[in-house]
């Protein structure tokens, strides 16, 4: 069921600790409906999903919150890091097609999905200048810079990991569970 695999690799996006997640999903019989059931029902709550790759019967499913990606992307360092990476078009649509594109055409993820997913600059750069290595420590992603602050990102995420479980496994439905957007 996509709505549980949405709580186990998505829920620190569902309660605006993070900007956004990313998980396989196998495609049965009824994955098309329910992806758009979800879908509608989470850009609602200020969420929106979308495949980025299908292969061998899998969907990369990219799970985010498009406001604060907006506001990512409009940063001058992440803007400039995305140039190095071929993008050229920095409104949401223009940096999604891009990132789905490269996730297509190479074999690996590209370097800065990072930024997507909302890591810090500073990992995502020291990722790659260091080519995966040297890092200070490693959890839910390399980190380079601040490693305390990092640490209880990771301790945050875990705990809120738990808790969305807990709280779906005893009914509690994916809406209830998914933070709204703040009105502006």
């Amino acid at each position: 069921m996509l709505d549980r695999a949405i709580i186990d690799h998505a829920s620190p996006t569902l309660a605006r600790l993070k900007l956004g997640n990313l998980f396989n999903h196998t495609m049965g019989q009824d994955f098309p409906a329910e992806f758009a059931a979800l879908r509608r029902q989470l850009m609602g709550r200020g969420v929106t999903m979308t495949i980025l790759k299908i292969s061998r019967g899998k969907a990369l499913i990219y799970l985010y919150r498009a406001e604060e990606l907006k506001r990512t992307i409009e940063d001058g360092g992440v803007r400039r890091l995305l140039e190095t990476c071929g993008y050229q078009s920095f409104d949401l649509n223009g940096a999604l097609n891009t990132l789905k594109t490269r996730l297509n055409d190479l074999d690996a993820f590209p370097h800065e999905i990072g930024i997507f997913l909302g890591y810090p600059l500073e990992d995502v750069l020291g990722f790659i200048e260091n080519g995966g290595r040297n890092c200070l420590t490693c959890g839910c992603w390399k980190v380079y810079s601040n490693e305390c602050e990092a640490h209880k990102a990771f301790e945050r995420y875990k705990k809120c990991k738990a808790v969305y479980q807990t709280l779906f496994a005893s009914g509690c439905p994916l809406s209830k569970l998914t933070v709204a957007v703040k009105p502006a």
